[in-house]
């Protein structure tokens, strides 16, 4: 992927609205594709044809086409936390003072803990999810969060939708 697609589907994002060509792309057939990537992005070109009544070469075509509009933006393996040793996973939001939140993002990147990282609106700054071994892991990492600002930490017991594919939905 290029990086004129992250730009791409940025700007989108920021109009509202989408180009021509991406609307065309999304149309019911690229709908199911998207469908049927977001549960296995392994399948064979193949199969996505047969599954969305296209040749391979077609869907070749509106996938290559998504990934340069900026639709498409990644394939990711999912990961079973507690298969690796991070079997505690937690929310944790961050207030930091307004002028140094460009600092504390950049420092935010770097911390391995973190899975996810949010700028939010509000009273806090970020919203974060985090993975960890322990409960003194999970300790010990709020205490390095503390340099950045106030911390509030939510553990999580269970989850009840863990992914959710993006569909289409009736207007």
């Amino acid at each position: 992927m290029k990086d004129s697609s992250a730009e791409k589907i940025r700007s989108v994002k920021e109009k509202g609205h989408m180009t021509l060509q991406e609307d065309y792309l999304i149309d019911e057939i690229g709908w199911k594709l998207l469908k049927i990537l977001q549960e296995n992005a392994r399948l064979s070109f193949r199969e996505l044809g047969q599954r969305v009544g296209l040749s391979a070469p077609a869907v070749i075509e509106r996938v290559r086409k998504m990934e340069s509009a900026g639709i498409l933006i990644g394939y990711h393996a999912e990961i079973d936390l507690v298969k690796v040793g991070l079997p505690i996973i937690a929310f944790i939001r961050l207030s930091t003072p307004r002028e140094q939140s460009g600092y504390v993002a950049a420092q935010l990147q770097n911390i391995s803990e973190i899975l996810e990282c949010h700028r939010v609106a509000g009273q806090d700054s970020f919203l974060m999810k985090v993975a960890v071994s322990s409960m003194s892991h999970l300790e010990n990492f709020i205490d390095q969060l503390a340099q950045y600002g106030q911390s509030t930490t939510s553990v999580v017991l269970s989850s009840t939708v863990v992914r959710r594919t993006i569909e289409e939905k009736a207007e």
